[in-house]
């Protein structure tokens, strides 16, 4: 309970300069001075090999403070405690020249008299995570104002390696989110972040240089910046139940808490826990005895039969658990000693085996801390329909899943922040949310993962620079949805040169014809186009992609000039924006003249008229290719063509886009089959792909939570910033809708129902300062602040 309300008291605190402009906590020295403390690390050990640290600084207080400000870092990671709580922990992913620190006001664990504030720091050197940026092991903190510079980080501190942690022997079966844990109880320091623990034999620390803010001065190492995020939710959560169990018995009162495991001596156990949905959290194991026994805990997403199939998600019998990554603990033999891994894990099974040796080994109690971004679910959607439920609770379950310290692709195998996966779950964030602080630093991120070419990295914080050219144009719908939805003209204006750099390189690859001509890296554009081959990055690229002439990358261009376009055009660039303009024109016409199709009346893949795709038929609507009533009639030739690549669930939220823009919205209740079908296998969370699919867990695949309140609600800016709200609903085969949704100006509530064949009533209230249109049936009708009854 206590670390709860530390990670929340850390949260409002942190929240205060959230975006860069309420640094009213930070001392403005710390922003544009260097630092008076210093970053340190542990002396006689390799600075960038696998290694686990604590870090201890005793000192003393005439009295409590009201307020006592620190400011805190480490590389790779670091938990950080005061008198032996928890109070945060970071930092949050960037890149060196990005690096983030965190600020926290740590007064209310303070006292009069002796103090300790103890860190436990962590690199894991080449085991570390894909998405884990550094530079070496390193450890730092700074008081905010000159009273409390008592706790700098200098040689005043001490610091020992963990020698309880061992090295991993192999690369782990899922090796991008990092390795499992093997510790060794005999030789933890148990205690080591209390205020009455023995440091006496610890070191002195080794100084490697001192703290520099962003841009201030030449930096050697970590650039300095405030975190512009909130800290992670952490809450305590029960496991539910226990599937199955080997050479032991036991019962759902363990899990409750109230009844201990007793594990003989010179015995061998193993029992899987079933949490029964997907989650992100911390496993806590609290042991007694047991002196050279074994504990592991595997984790994994769903369990796999002998042919290696998932199958229904709930069923467990004839079928064992797929463990990408594991953790072993070995205890000291000692009582009520808890173990939890330094990174959280993603289950929704566990499986514990336990080996004894001569000693008996009890588990008092094993449970988990759920964390994730702490996004609130302010947006709520309701019809006759209770199916849509279901998608909407297992969807936004997907999204919390996938949010972080940045999005996440997938929590279980990658954890990386991709644009293509990242432009979908922003939206899911703001619709339901709000929140767009997330968003916020996605965008920035991606925008400082530019490489010298031109375009964006596909995924970034990531230590191994990767490029899809097509998702440096979703970067652009990113800043251009930013725009729209949030009132904020200067961060978007920041975005602007990244953009040009982008649309430039693109330029360049335009050939003879008028179409973008052949494409190096990785062009992906929906799995739909084959698997992915680690020798040859070619899975999910479309015809044309790598020989020139894909009409889908070339529509995919034309979208991202257009809205930049609109971009330049408010910034006031308009010679940019009229470029850009007349270059979507001018490819937009060379390419249906080349892969338009008289015969099929489709547009094909390639001038080579030898494949078709829902893709490229979608971007054609989408761009403008077709006028409205032609684009109603290239929808549904595109459904009816039996020789055509359909798009998978990533995709298919530009499918939905495309449907709307046609005017088909109504029918947009009618394509959830996919998503029954997840709930009917048993997924807790929708998958990457239709089956078999890697990751069980993809926030790509949550879009219909945003679609339930843009598309059936119909609720969308008409003006950037939002400034201005459009609602066009699409009931299809509903009959009744209500929501509430979050804007920038408060909250948006609606509730309609359908009257005789065509009509609608109901009521609308928006937030002060608000105005727009309901539009219904070619009717309009002007909606103003407050509350308002539709009768149509």
């Amino acid at each position: 309970m206590i670390k709860n309300v530390i990670i929340l008291l850390g949260f409002f605190l942190v929240s205060q300069f959230v975006n860069g402009q309420n640094l009213e906590l930070i001392n403005p020295e710390r922003l544009k001075n260097r630092w008076n403390a210093q970053w340190i690390t542990c002396p006689g050990v390799s600075s960038t090999d696998f290694g686990v640290y604590h870090f201890r600084k005793t000192f003393n207080l005439h009295e409590q403070p009201e307020r006592f400000i620190i400011l805190v870092s480490g590389d790779n990671r670091y938990r950080l405690f005061v008198n032996g709580d928890e109070v945060c922990n970071g930092p949050a992913r960037g890149d060196l020249a990005n690096w983030n620190f965190e600020t926290i006001d740590i007064s209310y664990q303070l006292k009069e008299g002796k103090n300790v504030l103890s860190a436990v720091v962590w690199n894991f050197g080449e085991f570390k995570p894909l998405a884990q940026m550094s530079l070496q092991t390193a450890f730092i903190v700074q008081g905010n104002e000159s009273a409390e510079e008592i706790i700098n980080s200098n040689k005043s501190w001490k610091v020992v390696k963990n020698e309880a942690y061992l090295p991993p022997t192999k690369r782990p079966q899922v090796p991008d989110v990092g390795p499992g844990e093997i510790v060794c109880g005999e030789k933890y320091p148990y205690g080591w972040e209390q205020l009455d623990f023995d440091d006496e034999s610890w070191l002195t620390p080794k100084v490697l240089s001192i703290g520099t803010p962003d841009g201030k001065f030449t930096s050697w190492d970590w650039n300095l910046v405030p975190r512009k995020i909130p800290l992670m939710e952490y809450k305590f959560q029960r496991i539910k139940e226990i599937e199955r169990t080997e050479n032991i018995e036991t019962d759902n009162r363990f899990l409750s808490g109230d009844s201990p495991l007793f594990i003989p001596e010179n015995s061998e156990i193993s029992f899987l826990l079933d949490q029964t949905y997907l989650t992100t959290a911390y496993p806590e194991l609290i042991i007694s005895g047991g002196k050279g026994s074994r504990i592991e805990l595997e984790y994994a997403e769903a369990l796999i039969n002998e042919e290696g199939f998932k199958g229904n998600r709930n069923e467990t019998k004839g079928k064992k658990i797929f463990s990408g990554y594991s953790d072993v603990y070995l205890p000291d033999g000692s009582d009520m000693k808890k173990y939890q891994p330094l990174w959280f894990r993603t289950y929704r099974y566990i499986k514990v085996t336990v080996k004894t040796s001569d000693e008996p080994l009890i588990i008092q109690d094993l449970y988990g801390y759920f964390t994730a971004y702490p996004f609130e679910e302010i947006a709520w959607f309701k019809s006759d329909n209770s199916d849509l439920h279901r998608i909407w609770e297992t969807g936004w379950r997907t999204a919390r899943l996938c949010a972080g310290e940045t999005y996440y692709d997938c929590p279980y195998y990658e954890q990386l922040q991709y644009i293509g996966d990242t432009r979908i779950q922003a939206l899911i964030s703001l619709y339901v949310s709000g929140d767009d602080r997330l968003m916020r630093n996605a965008i920035e991120q991606f925008h400082n993962s530019l490489l010298p070419m031109g375009l964006t990295q596909s995924r970034f914080p990531s230590n191994q620079p990767q490029v899809i050219p097509p998702f440096a144009l979703i970067w652009i719908y990113m800043v251009h949805d930013y725009w729209m939805h949030c009132e904020d003209l200067t961060f978007v204006k920041s975005q602007l040169n990244g953009i040009r750099n982008v649309l430039y390189w693109f330029e360049q690859q335009i050939s003879e014809n008028g179409m973008l001509g052949p494409m190096d890296w990785w062009n992906f554009v929906d799995w739909s186009f084959g698997p992915f081959n680690s020798l040859l990055p070619i899975g999910g690229t479309p015809n044309g992609a790598r020989d020139g002439n894909s009409s889908i990358i070339t529509l995919q261009y034309v979208d991202a000039l257009q809205k930049a376009s609109e971009l330049f055009h408010n910034f006031g660039n308009y010679s940019l924006a009229n470029h850009y303009r007349q270059l979507s024109s001018s490819v937009i016409e060379k390419t249906y003249a080349l892969c338009w199709d008289y015969q099929k009346e489709l547009i094909a893949d390639t001038p080579k008229k030898v494949s078709y795709s829902e893709h490229a038929n979608i971007l054609a609507i989408l761009t403008g290719m077709v006028d409205k009533k032609g684009s109603v009639s290239l929808f549904q030739r595109m459904l009816a063509s039996d020789n055509i690549t359909e798009t998978t669930f990533y995709f298919k939220f530009y499918f939905f886009r495309a449907l709307v823009k046609s005017g088909l919205g109504n029918e947009y209740i009618n394509f959830l089959n996919p998503w029954y079908e997840m709930l009917d296998m048993g997924l807790t969370t929708f998958a990457e792909e239709p089956e078999p699919t890697r990751s069980d867990c993809h926030a790509w695949s949550a879009h219909p939570i945003y679609d339930f309140l843009a598309t059936v609600c119909g609720i969308t800016p008409a003006s950037p910033g939002f400034k201005t709200v459009k609602i066009e609903p699409n009931l299809g085969t509903l009959t009744v809708i209500e929501c509430k949704m979050p804007h920038p100006k408060g909250i948006i509530f609606l509730t309609l129902r359908k009257a005789g064949d065509n009509g609608i009533k109901g009521e609308i209230v928006l937030p002060q300062d608000l105005e727009g249109e309901f539009l219904w049936n070619g009717q309009k009708i002007e909606l103003l602040s407050g509350k308002q009854k539709i009768d149509l």
